[in-house]
């Protein structure tokens, strides 16, 4: 398994100073609620198959009753042909031949410095499942969270004035045995989610012999989406 950060932009994208000092104290500890025994959810995306069809957004939104303009997760698009240059496939300038998309959201970290550095609570890990949660009732608003997420991907539902991240559809899909709204409405089957620690299930077998990437990994956080991404063959 490899581990290299991704060309993200947005989410890879310098926070501020004050932001950084609470994101790396919180790395550098570990997080006192991460869970060591019982499931491990991941999710696994794949930049081979994804084409950019924003389903997973779409059901995303509706599955949690998100407000307009507010997302758990964005797909960006990427590329590396040089804007103007002949695609080397098709010997076209205007093509989408290189087009690849990322997922962006919660990367639901083991050690998440934003349970670390919550005051009150709110941010928390799920007893049961290990799934990295907001408590709306506790939320006091601080916004230590957003600050402290080197993935710059948590934010304030204006609905509910409460921190939000992706939470894997903890209180919508999973709550009732399916799968996070995004991954059941993935048309090519480029969301896998399941328990890494349960070696029958399909999560774990495709870990095993999929080279994948984490963003950050570096910093300790330890997380627990992984893509398998498309890469230039060597010349």
């Amino acid at each position: 398994m490899k581990h290299i950060n991704l060309p993200r932009r947005d989410l890879l994208k310098g926070i501020g100073a004050g932001s950084l000092a609470l994101a790396t104290a919180g790395c550098g500890s570990t997080d006192p609620s991460a869970t060591k025994a019982g499931p491990k959810y991941v999710m696994v995306f794949d930049q081979t198959k994804c084409v950019g069809c924003g389903r997973c957004e779409d059901a995303c939104n509706q599955a949690n009753d998100l407000p307009a303009g507010i997302a758990r997760l964005t797909l960006e698009r990427q590329s590396d042909r040089v804007e103007g240059a002949v695609c080397k496939k098709c010997g076209k300038t205007d093509c989408h031949c290189d087009r690849k998309y990322v997922r962006v959201s919660c990367q639901q970290c083991d050690n998440a410095p934003c349970i670390m550095v919550c005051p009150t609570g709110a941010a928390n890990r799920d007893p049961n499942t290990g799934i990295v949660t907001m408590d709306g009732d506790k939320c006091a608003g601080c916004k230590y969270c957003i600050a402290a997420c080197p993935y710059n991907v948590r934010y304030i539902n204006s609905d509910t004035d409460v921190a939000d991240n992706c939470d894997f559809c903890l209180n919508s899909k999973l709550a009732k045995g399916e799968l996070p709204a995004c991954v059941s409405q993935c048309k090519f089957k480029a969301l896998v989610f399941g328990d890494a620690n349960d070696p029958d299930s399909y999560v774990s077998k495709l870990l095993q012999v999929k080279n994948t990437s984490r963003v950050k990994p570096h910093l300790g956080t330890d997380p627990n989406l992984y893509y398998i991404t498309i890469t230039k063959p060597e010349v």
